[in-house]
């Protein structure tokens, strides 16, 4: 084994074999120039960057808009905004990764290349993932000069800390949009797919999991486990809490996993937020590799 190559290989099951770094390297480059003609993305970005930058001055504007209070009202607006948006964005463009170019054709012929099935799938989420982060960069940027200049005291790492944490949705949903496409042979479908699987995470999740869990009467540490299962609701907990806001707005939920698991909260948080993001990646893997990538 060379120095630009990596072999895992896990019980004869779990099995990453022959994956180049160069290759993957030169396939990374390949969606981020794709990324620089991909017009749903530029519109994604620029969508993104007005509202993050209209929603600050706004928050920022208003009595109370200078200081900590300001900048509270102005990381509460952005993170509804991140909510609504960047699950679109990461799931739309995941499942447009692999069934647009198999749709296309241009899938079989980069298959038919020395390139391994792994080494694709690394490479176009790297190279997506890269694409995402520019944008969601370009939004928060422009949202960070308004808190700057309107004078807010708030530290730069908490504003940071929501831009992580906002970074790591957007993979998770990216994952989950590379799962989706795996599994899809038209781009429609997966297209469709996805904005049901938005639909699904951003409001009916949500509303559903109030609504059942006043029927059913379920338990507080089961309604939190549920939170866990939708990445949407880890961002929201993850991002109140490191915005050092209270907890008690999210309602029982909330304050049974600030009592129960006290500093260790956020961690866990961050965790499962990884876990959305490895595990739908995956899973996309084994049905991508089982299709023999076509």
């Amino acid at each position: 084994m060379t120095s630009t190559t990596l072999r895992v290989k896990t019980a004869g099951f779990f099995k990453f074999e022959g994956v180049q770094f160069g290759t993957i390297a030169t396939l990374v480059f390949k969606e981020l120039r794709d990324a620089i003609r991909n017009r749903w993305l530029a519109l994604y970005a620029f969508a993104f960057a007005g509202l993050a930058l209209a929603l600050s001055w706004t928050a920022m504007s208003g009595l109370g808009g200078y200081g900590l209070a300001g900048f509270s009202r102005t990381a509460a607006a952005l993170i509804n905004l991140v909510l609504l948006i960047v699950p679109l964005m990461g799931l739309t463009l995941g499942a447009m990764a692999l069934a647009g170019e198999r749709e296309r054709g241009s899938l079989a012929y980069l298959l038919a290349q020395p390139v391994t099935i792994a080494e694709v799938m690394i490479g176009k989420f790297i190279g997506l993932g890269l694409t995402l982060a520019a944008a969601l960069a370009f939004g928060f940027g422009l949202s960070g000069v308004v808190i700057a200049w309107r004078g807010s005291s708030a530290s730069g790492g908490d504003y940071l800390e929501l831009v992580g944490l906002t970074l790591l949705l957007g993979l998770a949903t990216l994952s989950i949009g590379f799962l989706i496409s795996a599994g899809s042979r038209k781009g429609a479908t997966a297209i469709g797919i996805a904005l049901f699987a938005w639909l699904g995470l951003a409001f009916i999740s949500d509303l559903g999991l109030m609504g059942t869990a006043v029927v059913l009467d379920i338990e507080i540490n089961t309604l939190f486990t549920l939170s866990l299962l939708n990445p949407l609701q880890v961002f929201k907990m993850a991002a109140v809490l490191s915005m050092r806001g209270d907890l008690e707005v999210l309602g029982p939920a909330g304050i049974y996993a600030v009592r129960k698991y006290g500093d260790g909260l956020l961690p866990l948080l961050i965790a499962v937020l990884a876990a959305w993001t490895v595990v739908p990646f995956v899973i996309g893997y084994f049905i991508f590799r089982r299709k023999g990538g076509l």
